[in-house]
């Protein structure tokens, strides 16, 4: 049996200032997503890459919803894509009136988290642990209400530091 320990993947490390956006302005899905990947800093000179991960994100969104309920949509896409990224990207982006997202109950999504992982294992674990701490209400609340991205950055990482 291998003993050794998964890494922990600490979300607050993956998001800085500039991959965070408090004032979405889209008024559908497809354009929350560019707006969304417009705040990825490595991708900011590559617009194939961009393009590629925008078809990406939408073809994910096609098969079914990331909005998992709650206001909160976990927009990805269906496996890492090799290449694009060298390490994990973590976007938050928040849509004050919320837009609708298909997700599960039904809710318009305003709390959105863009993971792009260079591997599978990353990808999932990110994706669960971010689920994992958005169970709390609370948490989502001071997300809808925080006003500076280094505030968001705080959030996660208290947060993260109670699991």
């Amino acid at each position: 049996m291998d003993t050794r320990e998964t890494p922990r993947f600490i979300l607050s490390q993956w998001l800085t200032p500039q991959t965070i956006e408090l004032s979405l302005r889209g008024s559908h899905r497809d354009a929350v997503l560019e707006e969304l990947v417009s705040c990825i800093p490595e991708l900011e000179k590559s617009p194939e890459q961009r393009e590629t991960l925008l078809r990406a994100l939408e073809e994910r969104e096609q098969l079914c919803s990331t909005g998992i309920g709650d206001g909160i949509a976990l927009p990805h896409a269906r496996n890492a894509i090799v290449g694009l990224v060298r390490n994990p990207v973590l976007v938050f982006g928040r849509h004050q009136q919320g837009i609708p997202f298909g997700s599960i109950d039904n809710q318009p999504a305003k709390l959105f988290f863009l993971l792009v992982a260079p591997t599978v294992s990353q990808h999932l674990q990110v994706l669960a642990r971010l689920s994992r701490l958005l169970r709390e209400p609370r948490l989502r609340n001071q997300l809808m209400v925080t006003d500076r991205p280094e505030k968001v950055i705080q959030l996660i990482r208290d947060a993260e530091a109670g699991l």
